[in-house]
Parts: structure tokens; sequence; C-alpha cells
């Protein structure tokens, strides 16, 4: 497999901090780097923090309604789910009393949120407008990541019947399938609880990380079975999760050791590797810029350029918080966030020349301080 080696460049630094819990607002700007023989690469500054007071603990996945302007939090130890108007900075309301939210999407087509909750196995469908709750669908436990079917406009809930991380007997879990009413029209049983899955746009696979299982399992979304299971064997605990349909790639990462693995769709095996700062619950692929954006828990946001399918240099290694480990990247939004168990914040990605924001991806990130150094001290790359 590619081994690893070293690229360097320059940058700026941002650093700031905070003493209340706040959503820092980054946008990309356009920085010398030596490594791209005089040309410009881009580089996080901050535009504008955002308090939100009274939220305590570890925060989990995050949604965005792009046309609303708005950005749902879940804030899982707090036991409520947070909504901000990005326009105006605030935070406009809080949904309390949620068993442990984790996963949460919001569907613009029908304007309605859905919420997982860990500790009762229940995902909540809310008015997206009103915030009041439409329907309740009843997973056996540990209701957790949620994606969107495009083609079926159903929404997948990632759930288990036991996790061994929160210390209890193992046992299955699964994908629970929801229509746009919020009524459960039905499941894939999987091998252990899920973590992240992705689905293909132009195919019906379903990619799911099974980490008690040290697999990842390729469901069929039309037969509603799994198809192959894909050893996962050079590191262990595989949380996060992205897809490159384009060059059939999925990417990967593992906490023991923390490496980002690469695998290749048509075969099942992996192609490449190359070690990250440390643990990771979300990493992302932007198609645009053809990078990976991998959020660890070791105080680094790890960048990597995509050269061609199997080879990757590390463009970016930004100092943030311990335990920023969750995050959101889209392409639709120029905000995004990275979360840690006391503080939330959000980083911008945009594209300083054209400043649309309609294809720039997000990340987000967060605590009390918050250090960017684009370009500086890279890593090897794989």
């Amino acid at each position: 497999m590619p081994q690893l080696r070293s690229d360097g460049g320059l940058g700026v630094e941002v650093i700031l901090s905070s003493l209340t819990t706040t959503l820092l607002v980054f946008s990309m700007l356009f920085v010398p780097s030596v490594q791209l023989t005089g040309q410009q690469s881009e580089g996080l500054t901050l535009e504008t923090q955002i308090p939100l007071a009274n939220v305590r603990g570890r925060i989990d996945h995050f949604s965005v309604d792009v046309r609303g302007q708005r950005l749902f939090v879940a804030a899982v130890a707090n036991h409520s789910l947070e909504i901000i108007d990005l326009k105006s900075g605030q935070r406009v309301h809080t949904i309390a009393d949620l068993a442990e939210p984790q996963g949460v999407f919001y569907d613009s087509s029908t304007k309605r949120l859905f919420v997982a909750c860990s500790l009762d196995g229940v995902t909540r469908i809310f008015d997206g407008t009103t915030l009041q709750v439409l329907a309740t669908v009843k997973f056996p436990d540990d209701a957790d990541n949620i994606r969107y079917d495009q083609r079926s406009k159903n929404v997948i809930v990632g759930y288990a019947g036991a996790k061994q991380l929160r210390n209890r007997a193992a046992g299955t879990g699964g994908l629970g399938f929801i229509d746009p009413d919020g009524k459960k029209i039905g499941e894939i049983v999987i091998d252990a609880h899920p973590e992240s899955f992705q689905l293909e746009k132009s195919g019906s696979r379903i990619f799911v990380n099974v980490p008690d299982k040290k697999e990842i399992e390729v469901i069929d979304a039309v037969k509603r079975s799994v198809q192959a299971r894909w050893p996962v064997t050079s590191a262990e605990d595989n949380f996060p999760m992205a897809l490159d349909e384009t060059h059939h790639r999925l990417f990967v990462g593992c906490r023991k050791p923390p490496q980002l693995l690469v695998f290749d769709t048509e075969t099942g095996k992996q192609v490449a590797s190359g070690e990250i700062a440390g643990g990771s619950d979300d990493l992302f692929y932007d198609a645009r810029r053809s990078r990976i954006y991998v959020l660890t828990n070791k105080g680094f946001l790890e960048v990597f350029q995509q050269k061609d399918a199997d080879h990757y240099n590390r463009i970016g290694h930004y100092a943030t918080p311990p335990r920023s480990q969750t995050g959101l990247v889209g392409k639709d939004l120029r905000c995004c966030s990275i979360t840690r168990a006391t503080e939330c914040r959000s980083a911008c990605v945009s594209d300083a020349l054209t400043r649309s924001g309609n294809e720039d991806p997000e990340i987000v990130l967060g605590d009390t301080f918050w250090s960017a150094r684009p370009f500086a001290s890279l890593g090897p790359a794989f």
C-alpha cells in the first residue's frame, strides 16, 4: 500500500477564546502554499461567534435548513436540540427533554425534522416550522446516525439491539426505514450496532461501519439484505465514513490506531491507509476540491488532498480543542461545526472569490480555544 511522506506549506493563524459555549463561524480565504508551487490554496479565518449559553456536555451530530438558514445541533449530553438562526447569529429555539439526541436530519422537501435519541431508541419527527411533534418511531435501542435516501425519499436510522460501548451484552443492530409521513416501513438486521453509513446515488448499496464486528457491511437497499461483509483488519473501531462514488473509494476512520483507511468499493479491498491525529466520529469527502476532512479528538482537524484514487497528501493540520471529533460538511451552506464536551463552534469553508456558497463545503468545530494553521507543520501523506 502507498506509504506516508511529508509535504510543507505556509499559512495564517487564527486564535481566539470564549468563556461561554459558542458557535464560531469561519470562512475560507486564499493563502500562499509552497506545496502548490506558487499557486494559492485556502485556509480558514474567523467570521462570527454565536454563543450557546447553558448548553453542557458532549455535542453529537448536526443538520442544516439551507433555505431557512438554520443549524440544528444535537446536544446529546444536554438532552436538547439547539436551533441556530445563521442570519442573525442567534439561538432561536431549544427542544428540551430529549433522551440523548444523537442523529438529526432536516428534510427540506417536507419541512420535517427527524431526531434520533439514544436512551429510548425513539426517533421523533417534528414539524420543521412549528417544531411540534408529528410522529414517533421506536427502535430497540440507541437510535443514532440518520441518512436520507434521495431515490425513495425515505429516512434511514441506524440503531442497536445492544452496544458494547455502552457496557451491554452483545446483540444485533439494524437500519430502520421511515417514510416521509413518519411511518416505519421496514428494517434491515445487521450484525451489531451500526456507526456511520453511506448510500450510493447511482446504485442501491449502503455501506455500514460495524466496529463491534470489525467489518464493513454492504447492504442492498432494494432487497433490504446484507450483500457482503468486508473485514477491517489493519485498525479497529471503524466509526466515521465518507464515500467518493466517482472513483469507487470508501474512506473509513479508525481509532486503534488512529488511521484513515481507503477501500475500493468494487472489490471490497483496502487500497491505502494513513495516520491521523486521533480518533474521529466524523469525516467528509469534498468532491469539488477532491479533499477529505477528518475531525479528531486529539486537537487537530486533518485535511487530505486526493491526488488519484489511491494517493493522498495531507495539506492541512489545524489545531482544535481536544475531543473535537464530530461535525458537518455540506455543499449548500457555508457554515459547519466541530464539537467537544462543553463547547460548540462553527467553521465555514467558502470560496473567497465567488462568495455564493452554493457549492462550498462546511466544517464544524468547537471549544474555548480555536487555532487554525492552514498548511503549516503538515504531516505525511499516503
